[in-house]
């Protein structure tokens, strides 16, 4: 049994709404699954409540009951030695991650009132003009943690199952686009669209949420994986919990139903 991943990368600084992600190479059965959460051990700094939540049966991920408190070191042990995954195969080695909580910095996105509200610290410090999803092809609500940020995105309309029809002009597009800041795997980021150049009027994306120039490349500078976003206001619904790192879309009680062993 031996992991893929587990995120946060080891030495980051994230922010407060980011989980532990942990990805096993292969399948985890369910018998097994209390035993495995009980050889991963979160060590925090700061007292906080958490627990583990099940994803189907290769990822499992931990979130404290509430946002981190900022400024707290975290230490991921995950003690796999000889520890069955009921499926046959056995843990061989053992694997350490420590990462810290930076500000406490989050973005309050209102899809009919066009804007996005940043804190730190509790405290505005901007609010910005912003455009999000069509009535076609609305934006999810809920709260997601930051997954990444990149300078350009190559963003295609095929690639996220709109359209592959270059005579679609209403929905294809295939651009490569800057200041671009991921919120799900399924596609949806925070940028800059020259089809959108002035924000705060019409919600017209494709479910992505749009800044101007300048805005994006401040918030771009300014935010960091694990920041939460907060989307309200869209016809959509929320997004699932693990398209991305979205744990805190879910209310504490379903994050425990998906627990083996409760909260700890």
């Amino acid at each position: 049994m031996l992991l893929n991943t587990i995120t946060p990368k080891d030495g980051t600084t994230v922010g407060v709404a980011m989980p532990v992600s942990v990805e096993f190479s292969k399948p985890v059965a369910a018998s097994a699954r209390a035993t495995v959460e009980r050889h991963l051990k979160v060590t925090t700094s700061t007292p906080v409540t958490g627990a583990w939540h099940w994803f189907g049966d290769t990822r499992v991920d931990w979130r404290p009951k509430d946002y981190w408190p900022a400024g707290t070191k975290v230490t991921v042990d995950a003690d796999l030695t000889d520890v069955a995954d009921g499926n046959g195969r056995y843990g061989t080695r053992s694997y350490r991650h420590t990462f810290t909580i930076g500000d406490d910095f989050r973005v309050a996105v209102s899809v009919p009132g066009h804007t996005m509200k940043i804190t730190r610290d509790g405290k505005l410090i901007r609010t910005l003009p912003i455009d999000a999803g069509s009535p076609v092809f609305p934006s999810w609500d809920g709260t997601m943690a930051v997954m990444d940020k990149q300078r350009w995105v190559r963003m295609t309309s095929c690639s996220v199952g709109i359209s592959c029809d270059k005579n679609d002009k209403a929905n294809y597009y295939d651009l490569t686009l800057p200041w671009d800041v991921q919120l799900t795997g399924s596609g949806t980021y925070v940028h800059y669209s020259d089809a959108d150049p002035y924000p705060g009027h019409a919600n017209g994306s494709h479910g992505c949420v749009h800044l101007s120039l300048a805005d994006a490349e401040w918030f771009y500078d300014h935010v960091e994986q694990g920041d939460p976003v907060t989307i309200k206001g869209s016809p959509r619904g929320d997004t699932a919990a693990d398209n991305g790192y979205a744990a805190f879309t879910l209310t504490w009680s379903q994050w425990l139903a998906g627990s083996a062993t409760g909260p700890r």
